[in-house]
């Protein structure tokens, strides 16, 4: 039997369901509106940023973060905002994905000359036309190529500053006399509110709605109101947990805000992280998640790189729990977090895993067709489960030629 090879990664479909926009830029694109829009970069070429930001490895979580200040500075306007969403479709279209999640925070974005709603129109034209020139390729028109379809997850912060963005500052301003927390909370449902209505009356593709920042001391709780308001109008949920914190972020994540994916959630498996004294016996609580996890096929977004770059007590692949994960049933897709920021593409990921970690076709396969079934699809179901028949049969097509 031959093993999974590079060449037959390549060449199946993929799926990307954890890809955040402002991690995801080409370096030469950032490098041009640096320029054009008068933005300070440590170097000016492709190697000088690899060597100086992007780099391979890093020492820790905030020389990781350092590259978004960068990416974000050229995305306050939105031609740039289209542009980079038009070339993160092209660059996925290329290496195989056929459906895309892009994530991004409108808020972060919007200031004076943006608003939040320009923000996500922006990023729903580029995608539509990256979209658009592939589903009319000949060779998707004849069958011979899957289309490309794409959804859009709007992220709340669980946490901000002024300085982050105009939108937020100017909130913060707003309401003086509000704590942090509520702060946070308004911002979150304020989000859920404009993307819902963009979704419904202007039929915007926004197919989920996402959490990110800092776990530890930001509670996703603090943004219940925003969740609960998406969940009210049939929008579907992920929260960035477990990533940074233990088990009970990802308890929360689903009994708090109803995620219906969970987004790294790398520390599933460590019952050591649990700080709720009420937990009397912490590894039947894990037990119980896990199981919980599994057996309502609540999506796992794995992000290899980006976990090994990040969290330093994860020594290789091989140590990742995303083993564990396989091994009991959990509904695993495997992302690129930030295509730019973790130097990676889909396809380098699931190369890492495969030579990593030893899994049957039939776990391979099902990481595969995990990131199709588990999708945001943006259309009707029915329409849903024509695409992932479509991909399954592609899927054994290739394992014919490459495998058998």
């Amino acid at each position: 039997m031959k093993k999974i090879s590079a060449e037959f990664i390549r060449q199946i479909p993929k799926a990307d369901l954890h890809v955040h926009l402002d991690g995801s830029l080409r370096l030469s694109t950032l490098i041009e509106l640096a320029q054009k829009e008068g933005v300070e970069l440590p170097a000016y070429t492709e190697k000088g940023l690899r060597e100086k930001v992007f780099k391979k490895q890093y020492a820790n979580l905030p020389e990781y973060l350092k590259g978004f200040n960068y990416t974000t500075a050229v995305m306050r306007n939105k031609e740039n905002i289209e542009r980079i969403a038009y070339e993160l479709g092209q660059d996925a279209l290329a290496e195989g994905v056929r459906y895309i999640e892009v994530r991004f925070a409108p808020q972060l974005h919007a200031g004076e000359t943006l608003s939040v709603a320009d923000s996500v129109r922006a990023v729903a034209a580029g995608l539509a036309r990256a979209q658009q020139e592939h589903n009319t390729l000949p060779a998707v028109k004849s069958g011979e190529d899957l289309p490309f379809h794409f959804g859009i997850i709007a992220c709340a912060m669980r946490s901000f500053h002024a300085g982050m963005s105009a939108y937020y500052k100017n909130l913060i301003g707003a309401l003086s006399q509000y704590s942090k927390a509520e702060i946070f909370g308004v911002a979150s449902l304020e989000l859920a509110r404009q993307v819902v209505k963009l979704a419904r009356e202007e039929g915007l593709p926004v197919v989920g709605f996402d959490l990110a920042g800092e776990e530890a001391g930001y509670p996703a709780a603090d943004h219940m109101e925003a969740y609960q308001f998406v969940h009210k109008h049939f929008m579907r949920k992920t929260v960035h947990s477990g990533e940074a914190y233990g088990p009970e972020s990802i308890f929360q994540a689903i009994t708090d805000c109803y995620a219906n994916r969970i987004g790294h959630g790398t520390h599933l498996f460590d019952a050591s992280m649990i700080k709720d004294r009420k937990v009397k016996d912490k590894t039947a609580y894990v037990e119980a998640l896990a199981n919980y996890i599994a057996s309502e096929r609540i999506g796992v977004e794995v992000c290899l790189t980006s976990n090994l770059q990040t969290l330093p007590e994860i020594k290789s692949v091989a140590k990742h729990p995303v083993k564990e994960m396989i091994k009991r049933g959990l509904s695993v897709s495997i992302s690129t977090d930030n295509r730019l920021v973790s130097n990676t593409t889909v396809s380098k990921e699931l190369e890492l895993l495969v030579k990593n970690i030893p899994l049957t076709r039939k776990e391979f396969k099902n990481v595969i067709i995990a990131g199709f079934k588990g999708a945001f699809f943006p259309g009707a179901y029915v329409e849903k489960r024509a695409f992932v028949r479509q991909v399954i049969n592609r899927y054994d097509e290739l394992v014919k030629r490459y495998l058998d």
